[in-house]
């Protein structure tokens, strides 16, 4: 679905020398980035600010041509074949809208609608199916200008599928959601991906949408890609250690376990923090011998959160 070899943007920027003098320079945003996205895959595509994520976003959806490189979208070249890409993709821009300010949102549809030349029957079908899923019903007659921001982004996300695009690309679809409008938006992006097959490609800094959404992660920072990989591979990779939390009947001793390397305990010994390498020991194994020495009243293994896998892939560099 994407395909991407030695991907390089360049900007020349001006800046003042002197009181008098200006000077260019060539500021290099994107630069040797290569992946590929396979058909249905949903890819997490993180960085921190001027990363180059939103840079390499415009040249895959042919709004910014690559200063060199090789990109496919959809089997099209994106700066050549801008309107055709234009009917296979659909794009949400957290900071941009679609929509018609001062239209009401089923008046937005339609003209999309026109604009894509979808037949009546399919953008009715669609339609339907979003109003239903991501409740649009109470404000399909409502302004654009009049929604709240949750309702608005609900509604963006429904003009980029009308026209039944392969590839939605999102650039932080959740920014500025609460957290009932992030959760209804992430649970259908997640049924889309499942039910129907449509490829998505995430760039945001809200790292628990990549959690919920996307199995693979692709890491940038200063215009090269950091690490590529299965999320729980490249977690194992660079926080090999997880936790144990054991609440226990009585308070025992349990020192000296196999395979933990630091004991943390709470409660006057009734809780305890057992940290464990997964590649010296399991989970099981280590349940089983507390189990041996203690009777044992709830569990719970702690991962990694994904912030902290992201903030020591940046370290690394």
């Amino acid at each position: 679905m994407i395909e991407v070899r030695e991907l390089c943007r360049e900007f020349t920027v001006t800046t003042k020398v002197g009181r008098f003098r200006r000077e260019r320079r060539v500021v290099r945003a994107v630069e040797d980035v290569g992946f590929d996205v396979a058909a249905g895959e949903a890819v997490g595509y993180v960085g921190p600010n001027g990363a180059g994520k939103s840079t390499t976003i415009k040249m895959l959806t042919g709004i910014l041509v690559p200063t060199s490189g090789h990109v496919r979208v959809c089997g099209v070249d994106p700066s050549r074949g801008r309107r055709e890409l234009a009917r296979r993709i659909g794009v949400v821009f957290g900071q941009r809208s679609q929509l018609w300010w001062d239209l009401p949102l089923r008046d937005s549809f339609e003209l999309l609608r026109a604009i894509y030349r979808v037949p009546r029957g399919d953008h009715a079908s669609r339609l339907r199916e979003c109003v239903e899923l991501l409740e649009l019903g109470p404000f399909l007659d409502t302004p654009v200008r009049q929604l709240s921001l949750g309702q608005r982004m609900r509604g963006e996300v429904t003009a980029s599928l009308l026209h039944g695009p392969e590839l939605l690309v999102l650039d932080e679809p959740t920014i500025g959601l609460d957290l009932e409008s992030k959760e209804r938006l992430r649970e259908f992006l997640s049924d889309l991906n499942a039910r129907r097959g449509t490829t998505l490609l995430l760039t945001t800094h809200d790292l628990d949408d990549i959690e919920r959404l996307c199995p693979r992660l692709v890491v940038i920072d200063r215009g090269t890609v950091l690490a590529d990989g299965p999320l729980d591979a490249l977690r194992a990779e660079v926080a090999p250690e997880r936790v144990l939390v054991i609440d226990l009947e009585r308070p025992a001793d349990l020192d000296g376990l196999p395979g933990v390397t630091a004991t943390k305990v709470e409660l006057n010994g009734l809780r305890q923090h057992l940290t464990f390498r997964r590649a010296e020991t399991t989970a099981a194994a280590l349940i089983s011998a507390v189990a041996a020495r203690a009777e044992v009243h709830d569990l719970v293994v702690v991962e990694p959160e994904i912030d902290d896998v992201v903030r020591r892939l940046y370290a690394r560099r």
